[in-house]
């Protein structure tokens, strides 16, 4: 059955994949970016600001939701490698950081709460890190920061949406195999190492929006097996 899904940070990456294998599989995408979508309805805004929000908000209207995937993601320059410099990274980059993994996603779901809980299994999926799990922090501040903080609005989305029977779940990954990780690993900003596999993260997400309106997901980890390994 077709699905109604909203994906954020459609243009490339997670959310870029995300976007076009749905959109392949027969699904409506309302997908959205500040660059042209890779597949679905594009809906260009920037989600960082307030404007942009709103802009998501109003293009989507009274359209029914099954899901909310909220793909999108930044982190400070130089992040995850030997060049990053916290007493260097501006004020301004963590508040755009904190913006767009953090503020927006909360805003965007209370905003969207209507639209999601007229599906009969609505999910709400976000992607984490595993920088954002306990005692797994990273040196990149407002990044982890904004993961950590997430997860745990996302936990308490689950207690202040309970009536509305919505699945939220976070996805926290490793190092996935996007153009831009494949392309530091290559050019030695990161280590010799394997990437998560991107279908490995389609299918989870896929995998989450099949469970029954009796299931609800909390969390999934993704490690890479053998980071730690190579090189």
């Amino acid at each position: 059955m077709s699905k109604n899904l909203l994906v954020v940070g459609a243009s490339r990456g997670i959310g870029g994949a995300v976007a076009q294998y749905f959109y392949q599989k027969g699904h409506r995408i309302l997908a959205v970016s500040r660059t042209p979508a890779q597949a679905g309805e594009w809906i260009s805004a920037d989600v960082s600001t307030a404007a942009g929000i709103q802009k998501v908000i109003a293009a989507v209207g009274d359209c029914p939701l099954d899901a909310l995937l909220y793909m999108g993601g930044v982190w400070e320059k130089n992040a995850f490698t030997k060049d990053f410099d916290f007493l260097s990274s501006s004020d301004e980059e963590t508040r755009f950081v904190l913006a767009v993994n953090l503020i927006a996603p909360i805003e965007l779901t209370k905003a969207l709460t209507k639209n999601l809980s007229i599906s009969e299994n609505p999910r709400a999926i976000y992607i984490g890190s595993l920088s954002g799990l306990e005692q797994s922090a990273s040196p990149e501040v407002a990044n982890t920061a904004s993961k950590f903080g997430l997860r745990g609005a996302v936990q308490s989305l689950r207690l202040a949406l309970a009536k509305e029977q919505i699945g939220f779940s976070v996805i926290n990954p490793g190092n996935i195999a996007t153009e831009e990780v494949i392309s530091d690993i290559e050019a030695g900003l990161f280590s010799q190492q394997t990437p998560i596999p991107m279908v490995d993260v389609i299918e989870t997400v896929e995998w989450i929006l099949m469970r029954s309106p009796h299931v609800d997901i909390s969390e999934v980890n993704l490690m890479q097996k053998n980071k730690y390994s190579e090189g």
